[in-house]
C-alpha cells in the first residue's frame, strides 16, 4: 500500500471565490489513486457521511482519499449570503473544491439529496470538468425536479394542506435573524422521524439528524428550499451518461420517493438503479453497509 506513511485526516477550511469559508475533512492518503468527494443534503451536514467514510477503504479494497464538507449555510460552514443559497452556487464551490484540493487523479462524486442535485448542477455548469475528471457517480435519495409541492405520502388534500402551511414557515424563516433554527432538537425528533426515516430507525441516527436540523441558518433553509423548487436538472444528466453511475432510493422516503430515482435512471440507461425495502430519505444511516458498497464500487472500478 504506497501511500500507507502518508495516511492523513485533517478538519480545516476552503475559501470559495466569493469570501464563503466552508469546512471541510479531508481523509486518507494523499497518494490515493481515487478521491471520493461526498456532498450532503439539505439542512444536513458532513457528518452524514461519516459512517460511510470509515468503510470505504476495506470496501473497495484499495486506497481511497475522501474529502466532505459542510455547504455553505450548514453545519460550521459560513452563512451563504442573500443571493447565494443556491443549488447553482453550491455547484460552483464543488467545482472550485476539487479545483484546489483535487488538481489530479479520478474523482468519484456521492450525494444526497440536495447533494445529488448539487452533483446535477456541476454537470450543468461545468460540463468539461465533469467529463475529465469525474470517474463515477453516486446519486442517493435525490431528485432531477419537480419538487414545488411534495406529496409526502399522503392523500392529495393533506399534502395540499402540509404545502400550504410550509410556504407559510418558510416566509418565517426567511425573515429570522438567528444563527440556527433552534437552539435545542428533542422536540423536532417525533417530525424527523415520520419525516426522513423508514421503518425502525435507530434513535441515535433521528436525534443526530434533528441536531443537525436544528442547527441550520434559518434564512439559509428557507432560500434553499426556495432552489429546491426551481431545480430542474433532467437534461443536465446528459453529461453523466458515459461515467458509471449508480442511483439509490429508499422504497418508503417521502421527501424524494423512488419515482424520482426511476426516472433519472431512465435517463441514465447504463446506470444501476437500486431502490431499497423499508428505507426512507437518509440511506447514508439507514442502510450504511449498503451505500458504502456501492461507493466502493465505483471507487475500485476508478482506480483499475
Amino acid at each position: 500500500m504506497t501511500g500507507a506513511n502518508l495516511q492523513t485526516t485533517t478538519a480545516d477550511e476552503f475559501t470559495t471565490s466569493d469570501g464563503a469559508r466552508l469546512r471541510v475533512v479531508d481523509e486518507g492518503p494523499a497518494d490515493a489513486p481515487v478521491t471520493v468527494v461526498l456532498v450532503h443534503g439539505w439542512t444536513l451536514t458532513k457528518h452524514l457521511w461519516d459512517r460511510v467514510v470509515a468503510g470505504l477503504p476495506a470496501a473497495s479494497g484499495v486506497e481511497v482519499r475522501t474529502i466532505r464538507y459542510d455547504l455553505r449555510g450548514h453545519g460550521e460552514s459560513d452563512p451563504a449570503q442573500p443571493g447565494s443559497a443556491s443549488i447553482r452556487r453550491c455547484a460552483d464551490d464543488l467545482a472550485e473544491l476539487i479545483a484546489e484540493r483535487v488538481p489530479v487523479g479520478p474523482v468519484v462524486l456521492a450525494g444526497h439529496s440536495m447533494g445529488g442535485m448539487t452533483i446535477m448542477a456541476l454537470a450543468e455548469r461545468h460540463p468539461e470538468l465533469v467529463r475529465q475528471r469525474v470517474a463515477g457517480v453516486a446519486l442517493v435519495a435525490t431528485s432531477s425536479g419537480d419538487l414545488a409541492a411534495p406529496t409526502l405520502g399522503l392523500p392529495a388534500p393533506v399534502a395540499a394542506l402540509a404545502n400550504r402551511g410550509e410556504r407559510v414557515v418558510r416566509k418565517r424563516l426567511a425573515a429570522a435573524r438567528g444563527k440556527r433554527l433552534s437552539p435545542q432538537s428533542s422536540w423536532m425528533r417525533p417530525g424527523m422521524r415520520w419525516l426522513l426515516f423508514g421503518t425502525g430507525p435507530e434513535a441515535r441516527d433521528v436525534a443526530v439528524t434533528a441536531d443537525w436540523v436544528a442547527a441550520c441558518h434559518p434564512a439559509n433553509m428557507a432560500a434553499y428550499r426556495e432552489a429546491l423548487i426551481d431545480h430542474d436538472r433532467l437534461d443536465a444528466l446528459a453529461v453523466l451518461r458515459d461515467i458509471p453511475t449508480v442511483v439509490l432510493s429508499g422504497l418508503a422516503d417521502r421527501l424524494t420517493p423512488h419515482t424520482h430515482s426511476r426516472r433519472i435512471a431512465e435517463a441514465l440507461p447504463e446506470a444501476k438503479l437500486l431502490i431499497y425495502a423499508g428505507a426512507g430519505h437518509m440511506l447514508p444511516l439507514e442502510r450504511t453497509a449498503e451505500v458504502t458498497d456501492r461507493i466502493a464500487e465505483l471507487v475500485a472500478k476508478a482506480a483499475r
